[in-house]
């Protein structure tokens, strides 16, 4: 991968992953392309510029979606692969252009180390909570309504896919929210349809033909659309993305 990227314009930023600051990851993402660089803006956590100047990461993020494996060489089941290697603290992403390996990469290795080596959980589900201070947490597959569920206007935003849980908190590993727009529509989910701006990465959609309108009702792609923005495009966000013990917990 690295004689394939030599010589390239590459894009690279550093960012954080865990909203309480006793269990930050520090990643620093190399892409081959800049919009996939932008969703790691939008979806780990931006560090400010002071904290830039020193930044060691800990782990590191090399993607190249123009890279395919050959298996019988480099061991994988196919071109496209998604490797972890704890050792080198590394993730290499080749063959595919999904920027969702990025997250679900970090998110693996998060539900490694958390749970063995700091005593808190690590939950695929959403999360907010309300003006009272009661947070609740909602766990289901892809496109049962995480995302739907947490983006609510009168409560506040966590965090839409991915958290810890710790004796005295739920914190979001991320800093952004990744969202299925397949039927998305401004009356069915306000605050998720008003994200979708200048700075959101939408993936996977095609137009009304003819023009530039997302046509949110098309699969012709594939039904798993996506836009990813930060969470500062919904309006009621928490910041940080910090609540305290569930008070409910929806499956």
């Amino acid at each position: 991968m690295l004689v394939h990227l030599s010589g390239e314009e590459l894009w690279v930023r550093d960012c954080y992953a865990c909203a309480e600051e006793a269990y930050r990851l520090k990643i620093r993402v190399i892409n081959e392309n800049p919009w996939s660089n932008l969703f790691c803006y939008n979806m780990f956590i931006r560090p400010e510029e002071k904290d830039l100047e020193n930044f060691e990461p800990e782990w590191h993020i090399i993607q190249a979606p123009s890279f395919k494996a050959d298996p019988a060489v480099d061991g994988t089941r196919a071109e496209n692969f998604a490797v972890i290697s704890f050792i080198h603290k590394t993730i290499l992403i080749g063959g595919t252009g999904y920027t969702g390996e990025m997250k679900k990469g970090i998110f693996t290795i998060l539900n490694f180390v958390l749970p063995t080596k700091a005593g808190v959980l690590s939950m695929h589900c959403s999360a907010n909570m309300g003006d009272a201070g009661d947070t609740a947490i909602f766990f289901g597959l892809s496109g049962t309504g995480k995302t739907t569920l947490s983006a609510d206007p009168n409560r506040r935003l966590i965090g839409d896919d991915e958290h810890g849980w710790t004796k005295d908190s739920v914190f979001n590993f991320e800093g952004g929210c990744y969202a299925k727009c397949i039927d998305l529509s401004e009356e069915k989910e306000r605050e998720i349809f008003n994200a979708i701006r200048p700075g959101a990465l939408v993936e996977n959609v095609t137009f009304i033909e003819g023009t530039k309108t997302i046509d949110f009702s098309s699969k012709k792609i594939t039904e798993n659309t996506r836009v990813s923005y930060p969470l500062s495009f919904i309006s009621n966000a928490l910041e940080p993305s910090i609540g305290k013990t569930p008070k409910n917990i929806f499956f």
